[in-house]
């Protein structure tokens, strides 16, 4: 860094600051990268019931919406 007189020049401190939330915003968006998305995970069991729905479908024993709303 560059000083005048003992004070830090006001550019250096800019470039600086620039450098640094440069890398802050590189850094977040790696993180981002690798973060899990809570709405894509299930418990044991509603893996269970999804793959029970599943079954259910395959041998046609499902009930169209249109059925219960009546």
């Amino acid at each position: 860094m560059k000083k005048k007189d003992g004070i830090i020049m006001r550019g250096d401190i800019e470039n600086k600051l620039l450098e640094e939330l440069n890398l802050i915003k590189k850094q977040l968006g790696e993180i981002k990268e690798h973060m899990v998305d809570i709405d894509s995970l299930l418990t044991a069991k509603e893996k269970e019931l999804v793959f029970k729905s599943f079954e259910n479908e395959a041998r046609g024993k499902l009930v169209p919406l249109k059925s219960l709303k009546k």
